[in-house]
């Protein structure tokens, strides 16, 4: 015997209405102090900030790499830089650590660095312009 249930229609009251990705990309990055290259470059090289690179490996090879950024796969980040996490990694030091995330474009680092900001990484934000703006400022690329 096949028991039917009733289908919701109605959107319970404390559910917000769906986003559409654009608008979703200005919350968020109203949220974060995001960074320009240089100004990433430098949080680098002073020992301010870790550059998480989360591009994935066809683009890291195609493009190369930035000198001393911690290459994460997106899918492995809250895993990788969770500083109590059982498989972080070894930069993961404390949620103070300022990580500044690198996709290709700066798109998918701004959800990415949210999403380590609700980890309690506070100062998590991203590469305004992505790994592109990065090569497009001269900044170094080892290939």
């Amino acid at each position: 015997m096949t028991v039917e249930r009733p289908v919701a229609t109605e959107r319970p009251a404390t559910v917000e209405p769906p986003v559409g990705i654009d608008e979703l990309l200005e919350r968020v990055r109203a949220g974060l102090d995001r960074v320009a290259a240089a100004a990433a470059h430098e949080a680098a090289q002073s020992g301010d900030a870790l550059l998480v690179d989360i591009r994935y490996a066809a683009l890291r090879e195609r493009d190369g790499l930035i000198p001393g950024a911690l290459v994460v796969e997106r899918n492995e980040l809250e895993w990788r830089l969770d500083p109590r996490g059982s498989h972080r990694a070894p930069e993961a030091t404390s949620h103070d650590l300022r990580v500044v995330v690198v996709c290709n474009e700066g798109y998918a680092s701004s959800l990415a660095a949210v999403s380590l900001r609700q980890l309690g990484l506070h100062r998590a934000t991203d590469l305004v312009g992505g790994f592109q703006a990065w090569r497009t400022a001269g900044l170094p690329v080892n290939r």
